[in-house]
């Protein structure tokens, strides 16, 4: 069990419409500096699908990629004790203040990917933001419950708050 502290900015502007959290980033992504960024996981592949665009590969088009498409993306805990990137192993947890990007953007709603995410979005953030959660699967490889294309067909319902 190590302690694990978000190190990662909040990705968006004033014109972000839907938020995207996760837990925390996983061991991948804190190597490398950026969200979603193990090379199994199916998160800019399915976004990059669900627009009809290219998958971004290198940081600055992922940024540039959710910024256009009125996208914020950041995690639920801002540190926890967590064995490598289990989720289900999270204890002790603090959250972050989620209220930072409502306040300085136009978010009309917030999508939580995965269970542990959305369970401690609901349990610690909700009564802060006010605004209901909508579950999305986690697009990890761990998540092999789910095929690609019902994985595609569930993010799809961001499009309807853009």
């Amino acid at each position: 069990m190590n302690k694990v502290r978000h190190e990662l900015k909040p990705i968006y502007n004033n014109n972000s419409k839907i938020l995207i959290l996760g837990t925390i980033p996983s061991v991948k992504s804190r190597e490398i500096g950026f969200y979603y960024s193990h090379p199994q996981n199916r998160f800019w592949t399915v976004l990059a699908d669900i627009f009809n665009e290219i998958v971004p590969v290198t940081i600055e088009e992922k940024k540039s990629f959710v910024i256009r498409h009125n996208i914020a993306l950041w995690d639920v805990l801002k540190e926890c004790d967590i064995d490598n990137s289990s989720d289900s192993s999270i204890k002790n947890p603090v959250v972050n203040d989620i209220n930072l990007i409502i306040e300085n953007s136009n978010i009309k709603a917030i999508f939580t990917t995965g269970k542990k995410a959305t369970d401690l979005y609901n349990k610690y953030c909700f009564l802060n933001t006010n605004i209901k959660c909508i579950y999305l699967p986690s697009t990890s490889p761990a998540n092999c419950s789910i095929n690609y294309d019902k994985l595609k067909e569930k993010y799809k319902e961001i499009l309807n708050y853009l």
